[in-house]
Parts: C-alpha cells; structure tokens; sequence
C-alpha cells in the first residue's frame, strides 16, 4: 500500500494551545475518514515569534510535528511560505501539502474534501482553496471588509475570497513556490497566477484558544500585500484610467476654445477652473503610473535574478528516473 504524506504548514503566533487542538482534530479525521485512509498526516509549525514563544518548545518533542524557526518575524503570510521551502525537499512528488492557520479558524472538518479534491485530480496541475461562505466576525470588521473587497476589485478587477486554507501536490509547490509573487502574499499570489483553481464552498471556523492579535492596522497592511502580486495588472488599470481622463480633459478643451474663438456664448468661469483641474490630475496619475511601473519592473527584474540558478539545483536534487 502506498502511502501519501499529508505535511499541514500552519504558521503560528503564540498560538501553540489552539494548534495541539488542531493536530488532535485532523489526526483524529484522517484516522476515521476513509477518503484519507492512505493519508498520513504531518506537521509544521512555523514560529512566528522568532523564537520568542516558549510553548513553543513542547512542541518539538512530537514525533509528527517540526518546528520551524525564522530569523525575525515574517507575518503569517511570508511566514507560510518560509516553511513551504524549508521542507519542500523532504515530500515526494505525490505527497499533498495543507496550508492553514494555527487557531481553528481553518476547520479540520474540511479537510476530506480539500485533500479529496486534489487525490481525486487526474494531475498534479490543481490547486485547491477554501472559498469562504461564511464568517463569524463584528458588525465593524464586515463593513471594512465588505470596502476592502471592493476596493480590491475596482483595482485588480478580481476578487479573493480565499485565505491561507489550501491544498496541493509537493510536485505543483515545486514549480511554483520560488514565484516572487510568493515573498509579497501567500494568499492572493494562489489566486494572481494563472492555474487551475478549484474553490470548495468552506466555512470560517472559530478560534479555539486564546484572542485575535489582528487589529484594523495590521488588517490595513494584509490588505496592502493583497494587492501586491496584482501589481502589474493595477498598473494596466492605472493607465487605462488615466487614459481616459486625459482624453476627456483634451476633448473638453478643444470643445472650449473653440466655443471661445468660434462663438459669442459665454462660457463659466468655473468651467475653465475645472478642466484645468482635470488636466492637471491627469498629469498626477500619469506620474503615479510611471513611479509604479518602474518599481514593478524593477522589483520583478531583481526577484527573478536567481531563477536560471534555482532550475539548475532542483534538476540537480531531482533523482533520475530508472531507464
């Protein structure tokens, strides 16, 4: 019988209570579900404290679980990522990798049908997220949050309802995770590149120990890296829009002069203050589009430096295949 490692990446922030109630719960799933019987789960734990958590330490006398401890703290989204490639050249081509947060917030009760989605997959070309159908939070947090999608739509044209809770073959996590993408946000980077993306409707679990650490700030900056791997299509929009704003400032131009110079009618004055203002915004997002264009391309010149380096040590480490 063939085995599948099930290797659980969950990052975590003094949230080592709410993580052993998780590693009960899954174990205890995969052991009854008969969809994972040939599952065997394990776990990394990524320790966003830098080693400044002390729970953290009963942790590592668990026979399924590693401990992975960054320099500084990453966030939880680089921090995902982070410990992905610290054990990506431990999993076998066929072995699925779940990405989830430590709390209870990402229900182990969905996990059969995350990891079924991807077993059940003719290749390793499917990844799987959770797309949220419900979420237990204040009246406050769903007004932002209810803005923030929005916004993020206006800007992307695209909308992410997806969080950290993923699934997908160690085969696919090799092709994709030294995406630069990925050292901006885990999350959105899943949805910005071009896969084959299979969403399975889950709901949003309740923490089970302790509280909540993010408050609207740090809501504020994840929403920011949100953005980040979608930068190349704001900078299309940007200039889209500012193509458009520019072409009706020199059009109402042309309409007023030659209103002034062919005609007696008396024009507004405000009407010459306004399209003075429209010129002059114009101008403003044409210079916003450059400064953005040239960080982006910059940015995506130097994280992708390395990337002729990268293929030859993965067809280095990949074993031949017997003839």
């Amino acid at each position: 019988m063939t085995t599948t490692k099930l290797a659980i990446v969950c990052p975590s922030y003094r949230d080592v209570p709410s993580f052993e109630i998780l590693r009960q719960r899954i174990i205890d799933i995969v052991s009854t579900d008969p969809s994972l019987a040939d599952c065997h789960p394990m776990f990394t734990v990524m320790d966003d404290t830098a080693g400044q958590d002390h729970e953290i330490a009963r942790l590592s006398a668990l026979n399924d679980t590693t401990v992975v401890v960054p320099p500084f703290n990453l966030g939880h989204q680089r921090g995902i990522v982070y410990g992905l490639r610290s054990i990506i050249d431990g999993l076998g081509p066929t072995d699925v990798i779940v990405t989830m947060d430590a709390d209870g917030e990402d229900r182990p009760e969905d996990l059969p049908r995350m990891v079924g989605a991807v077993l059940a997959a003719p290749d390793d070309s499917v990844l799987v997220v959770a797309r949220r159908t419900k979420r237990n939070e204040s009246f406050q947090f769903r007004i932002f949050y209810t803005m923030f999608k929005s916004m993020f739509r206006i800007l992307t044209g695209t909308t992410v309802r997806s969080g950290n809770y993923a699934a997908y073959r160690a085969s696919l996590a090799r092709r994709i995770l030294h995406h630069p993408y990925f050292d901006l946000c885990y999350s959105s980077t899943l949805v910005s590149l071009d896969m084959q993306l299979t969403e399975v409707p889950c709901p949003r679990g309740s923490r089970y120990a302790g509280t909540s650490r993010m408050n609207m700030m740090r809501l504020f900056m994840h929403g920011v890296r949100m953005l980040l791997p979608f930068t190349d299509r704001i900078a299309v929009r940007a200039l889209t829009a500012f193509s458009a704003i520019f072409a009706a400032g020199v059009l109402m131009g042309f309409v007023v002069v030659g209103i002034r110079l062919g005609t007696t009618a008396a024009i507004p004055g405000w009407t010459t203050f306004t399209l003075l203002g429209v010129l002059i915004l114009s101008f403003i997002a044409l210079g916003n589009f450059i400064v953005l264009f040239a960080v982006f391309s910059h940015s995506r010149g130097i994280s992708l430096a390395g990337l002729e380096d990268y293929n030859g040590r993965s067809a280095r480490s990949t074993p031949a295949t017997p003839g």
